[in-house]
C-alpha cells in the first residue's frame, strides 16, 4: 500500500490479536513507523522480544506507548507525527461486560471519543475504527456500548469533515476466529486436556472470519472511505454445533457438553440492519453503508409518496452462506493458530 510508504501508523489496543496480525502484514513493508498503544506492559514486552527474534532488521520501526484510551492525556501524547490510526482498543467479552457495563462504556464509548478528538486535534489524516456485529440490534452491554461507539464515530466524522480534516470511518465484523478469548482456542485446550467441548447452544449461528480477513477489511475501508462510512465484509457462518464438530474432526473427539446460553448471548448475529441496507452499496466482497449526513433541520427535507423505512431483511448469520462441517474444517485451516496447534500435535 503506497499510502503507507514512510508513514506513521498508530494501532490502539495494538498488543491484541488484530495488532499482531497487522504487524505480520506490515512490519516488512515500507511503512515508516508503527506505534503500538496499549495499557499492558507485559504484552508489550512480549511483543517487543518476539519481533526482535522474528524480524531483527525491521523490529526497530515498531514503537511502544503505554497508555489507556480512557486517559485523554496518554492518548494525546502518542499522537504527534501520526498519519493514520487503526482503533482496535475495546472491551470485547460479552459476559464480563454484562457484569461491568460501565467499564464497557468507559473504554468503548468514552475511549473512542478520546481517540477521535486527539486525532482531529493532531491533524491525523485517516482513522479506521473497529466495531462488531453485536452493535447491530444490540441486546447486551458490550453490543450497546459498541453501538454507542459507532454513533460517537459518526458524530466525530461529521465534525472532522466539516473542518476539512481527518477522515473517520468504521468497520463492523463478526467473530474473528482464534482471536484472544474466542471459543476455538477454548475448544482446542479442552480437547488437549481430554475434556468434552462445552457448547452453549448447538443451533446458534455465528459469522466466521479469520484475522487476515479482519485486516483486509480495515485496509479496504482505509482505501475507500468517505467520512462516516461503515464497511462490512460479506462473511460465511456456521452453527456452533458444526464449529465444534469441525474442531473435533481436526483435533480429536472428546465428546460435548451443552452448558446453555451465557449472559447476553444472541441466537444469531446481525452484521447489517434492515435500516442500514437502505443506504448500503454492494462493493463485491464488502458493503459500504453511507453516513446519514442530514442536519437537524428536517424542514429542508420532504418526501412524496410512500416513505420506505426498512429493507426486506437484515444481513445475519442465519441468512448468509452457511458452512457445513467440511466447510468449517477448511475455514479453520486458514488460521495460523489452528495450523500451529496441529503441527504441535503432530497432525
Amino acid at each position: 500500500m503506497s499510502e503507507f510508504n514512510g508513514a506513521t501508523l498508530l494501532i490502539t489496543g495494538g498488543t491484541g490479536s488484530f495488532g499482531s496480525t497487522v504487524l505480520k502484514h506490515f512490519i516488512t513493508s515500507d511503512v515508516g513507523e508503527i506505534r503500538i498503544f496499549s495499557r499492558d506492559e507485559k504484552k508489550q514486552d512480549d511483543m517487543r522480544h518476539d519481533l526482535q527474534a522474528r524480524f531483527p532488521e525491521h523490529a526497530g520501526k515498531v514503537k511502544f506507548y503505554i497508555g489507556d484510551v480512557r486517559d485523554p492525556r496518554s492518548v494525546s501524547d502518542a499522537m504527534p507525527g501520526v498519519d493514520y490510526i487503526w482503533h482496535a482498543a475495546a472491551l470485547k467479552q460479552v459476559p464480563s461486560c454484562e457484569f461491568f457495563p460501565m467499564q464497557a462504556v468507559k473504554t468503548n464509548v468514552e475511549g473512542t471519543d478520546n481517540v477521535l478528538h486527539a486525532a482531529i486535534d493532531a491533524g491525523v489524516k485517516r482513522v479506521v475504527c473497529l466495531s462488531t456485529d453485536k452493535a447491530a440490534y444490540p441486546i447486551n452491554a458490550m453490543g450497546i456500548s459498541k453501538a454507542m461507539m459507532e454513533h460517537v464515530i459518526y458524530a466525530n466524522a461529521r465534525v472532522a469533515a466539516e473542518r476539512g480534516g481527518t477522515v473517520i470511518c468504521c468497520t463492523r465484523y463478526g467473530n474473528v476466529m482464534c482471536s484472544r478469548g474466542s471459543v476455538i482456542p477454548l475448544f482446542v485446550d479442552q480437547i488437549k486436556a481430554g475434556k468434552p467441548i462445552t457448547i452453549t447452544n448447538p443451533d446458534m449461528t455465528r459469522f466466521l472470519m479469520n484475522l487476515d480477513e479482519a485486516v483486509d477489511l480495515v485496509k479496504f475501508a482505509f482505501n475507500n472511505a468517505r467520512p462516516g462510512d461503515l464497511f462490512i465484509q460479506k462473511a460465511d457462518a456456521s452453527t456452533i454445533g458444526d464449529l465444534a464438530k469441525g474442531v473435533q474432526k481436526l483435533f480429536g473427539d472428546t465428546g460435548t457438553k451443552i452448558i446453555g446460553t451465557r449472559h447476553g448471548e444472541k441466537l444469531y448475529e446481525t452484521l447489517m440492519t434492515r435500516e442500514e441496507r437502505l443506504r448500503s452499496e454492494d462493493m463485491g466482497d464488502y458493503f459500504r453503508v453511507a453516513a446519514d449526513n442530514r442536519s437537524l433541520n428536517y424542514d429542508q427535507y420532504f418526501t412524496k409518496g410512500r416513505v420506505v423505512t426498512e429493507a426486506d431483511e437484515s444481513y445475519t448469520s442465519h441468512n448468509t452462506k452457511r458452512l457445513g462441517v467440511d466447510g468449517v474444517v477448511a475455514k479453520l485451516l486458514t488460521t495460523d493458530y489452528v495450523r500451529e496447534e496441529l503441527a504441535k500435535a503432530g497432525k
